[in-house]
């Protein structure tokens, strides 16, 4: 039925299943994301009580950094497996995994402690994405598959909203320890494993690479390095190295944008007599709230006029935000309009990555491809918080240094001109 349903273009409860099974996934990754920025200094305090604010600073970015650093071991190693044990069986992993380490999580009783179950709440976290990605992708039809992807990859937006939200109800009547209760809810996704085991399906187009692969009809597991076989077609390396590029841009300009947009927005209210933190939160649900858009939106336009263009107009828009934040009158107002806009062009323009990349690569390979291009991408960005307190001095401010960065665009630009148009397209066998 799921074949049938991909050849003839219908969208069944197959498609439905898997594309609900995938959200739901992605949006807890960005619940469980945002939950260690939103509490991380809660936590520290109660962990370190008699730390300094510097101490406690220093915590709060080695956690999330060992989480990161997690997402990038855990999404490389799990995004290969999926390739040998199938997308449903490895979604399932991904989802237990982080469950587990979050509810120890909220356990911790050392600081140590705590980074260490983040580091492996991480590479759950991280193996997530490209497994869904796969499985949405060889689900669905070709004249649906990006608008699902992009709905899809809109999961995270809503998942730092569903966490800003469940922690201003919880954070005034918890006490100190109400940091634990967050963790607590993250184990929620747990009851998704069982509805994944019971209703949805196995990818076909996995099924029959794998059995084409071996040499049987049955499933089993492919038998050929996943990381070997994403080069053997003719041109595959020139591929490889030329999506690298574009989703090393666009993490890297994403990385250091949100290092200085909350600072620059705090700096501005704190001008009129507002409070800075409060409103260098709100500039996070802005930014966050134009991404959303950017998701939902990036399907349907790529299906409109193709890959290749909607992402030539989102890298132009990434550029253009740019431009306009350099330019615009430093009102709070105006400041918030160019946040929401640079929302949409550079956090919102993540959708191309499950939306193209599937359709670049074999299904052998495909979730290999699509994990170790996007944890590469993460550890190229990774010191761009570090340079981008450079690019700040050396540029003159917050609104130079953004036009620097969006900017960057031009290099993704150049290396999508060497990529195919895949629009219309049957995913490769």
């Amino acid at each position: 039925m799921q074949k049938k349903e991909m050849e003839s273009g219908e969208i069944g409860i197959v498609q439905k299943r898997a594309l609900l099974s995938s959200f739901i996934g992605w949006m807890f990754d960005g619940f469980e994301t945002s939950t260690l920025i939103l509490v991380g200094s809660a936590a520290m305090v109660s962990l370190l009580p008699d730390s300094d604010p510097d101490q406690i600073r220093f915590a709060v970015g080695t956690a999330l950094g060992g989480t990161l650093m997690g997402w990038a071991v855990g999404g490389t190693i799990g995004s290969i497996m999926a390739d040998y044990v199938g997308r449903k069986k490895m979604l399932m992993i991904s989802i237990v995994g982080y469950c587990v380490f979050t509810a120890f999580t909220a356990l911790s009783q050392s600081v140590m402690m705590l980074i260490a179950l983040r580091f492996l709440t991480g590479m759950f976290l991280g193996t997530e994405w490209s497994t869904g990605t796969a499985l949405v992708a060889e689900t669905w039809p070709a004249s649906a598959r990006a608008k699902a992807l992009g709905f899809m990859q809109s999961g995270y937006g809503f998942g730092f909203f569903l966490a800003a939200g469940l922690w201003l109800l919880i954070q005034p009547y918890a006490g100190p320890e109400g940091w634990r209760l967050m963790f607590v809810i993250g184990v929620l996704p747990a009851i998704l494993v069982i509805y994944i085991r019971r209703q949805v399906p196995e990818s076909k187009l996995w099924l029959e690479a794998v059995a084409k692969h071996a040499g049987v009809n049955d499933e089993g597991p492919a038998r050929k390095l996943t990381l070997v076989a994403m080069f053997e077609d003719k041109g595959a390396f020139a591929t490889v190295l030329a999506v690298l590029i574009i989703a090393s841009v666009t993490v890297s300009v994403f990385y250091g944008i949100t290092a200085l947009t909350g600072p620059y927005i705090g700096a501005i209210a704190a001008k009129q007599g507002l409070v800075a933190s409060a409103w260098a939160s709100i500039s996070a649900l802005v930014y966050n709230g134009g991404s959303i858009l950017g998701y939902m939106t990036a399907g349907f336009i790529a299906d409109a006029i193709g890959r290749k263009p909607y992402m030539y107009l989102s890298f132009l828009g990434a550029i253009l935000s740019g431009l306009l934040i350099y330019v615009a009158p430093q009102t709070l107002t105006v400041a918030l309009i160019c946040v929401f806009i640079l929302g949409i062009f550079t956090l919102g323009v993540f959708s191309w990555m499950p939306i193209y990349l599937p359709e670049l690569f074999h299904t052998r390979v495909r979730s290999t491809a699509a994990g170790v291009i996007f944890n590469l991408a993460r550890l190229v960005a990774f010191p761009l918080p570090i340079l981008t307190a450079f690019l700040f001095s050396s540029l003159g401010g917050y609104q130079s240094t953004v036009l620097g960065l969006t900017l960057l665009y031009v290099i993704a630009i150049i290396a999508l001109m060497t990529l195919p148009e895949t629009k219309g397209k049957a995913l490769p066998a």
